[in-house]
């Protein structure tokens, strides 16, 4: 689980914010993935992704969350991953997180409180600073972690929004059954055998 961060903003626990989260905004590279990339010979961009931070995103939309991702980037990978994870919406080329954060939250009518960002270095600060609950990646750069709420063990393409989904959802009492129900929807648990 994700630990508070020592430096981060004062203000309720980051329990108590997670209660409050009806979004998931992530970035993509040194969040959703690891943050190298590789180019092949023609120039072809790749990207690795974790599947549980893909089954993460499904869990949040299964409890009712609306989630977006929010890069810089302006490859259509980010694009791509985000219509395969059934993502609300991608918005790319974000020099300016923080605004892009709050015309975001307008579109969805949710304030600030309700927001979770999940994010790893510098142009990741300002839409920190716009969220309830400000969540640095464990390999963040140190000002990041320094304005962040909560920090994750796992760092970035590793399953940190694994570990930050779990950490909402159980804040909220939810995460047994939005667990439970994901699997029913996937065929459910074998019969014991006995």
């Amino acid at each position: 689980m994700p630990r508070e961060a020592r430096g981060g903003r004062r203000g309720p626990s980051a329990a108590a914010r997670a209660r409050k989260v009806r979004v998931l905004v992530m970035d993509v590279d040194g969040v959703l993935t690891d943050g190298r990339m590789a180019l092949s010979e023609r120039g072809d961009e790749l990207k690795l992704f974790n599947t549980r931070d893909g089954v993460a995103v499904a869990l949040a939309r299964r409890a009712g969350f609306r989630t977006a991702i929010v890069t810089g980037e302006t490859t259509t990978i980010a694009k791509a991953r985000g219509e395969k994870l059934g993502v609300d919406k991608v918005v790319l080329g974000a020099r300016r997180k923080g605004d892009a954060i709050e015309a975001l939250l307008a579109e969805f009518a949710l304030g600030p409180e309700a927001a979770v960002f999940v994010g790893d270095d510098l142009l990741d600060i300002p839409g920190l600073a716009r969220v309830g609950l400000a969540v640095a990646v464990a390999d963040a750069a140190p000002e990041v972690k320094a304005v962040a709420h909560l920090v994750t063990r796992a760092a970035g393409g590793g399953g940190a929004i694994r570990e930050v989904v779990e950490f909402v959802l159980r804040a909220q009492g939810v995460w047994k059954a939005t667990v439970g129900a994901y699997v029913r929807d996937h065929g459910g648990l074998p019969a014991r055998r006995r």
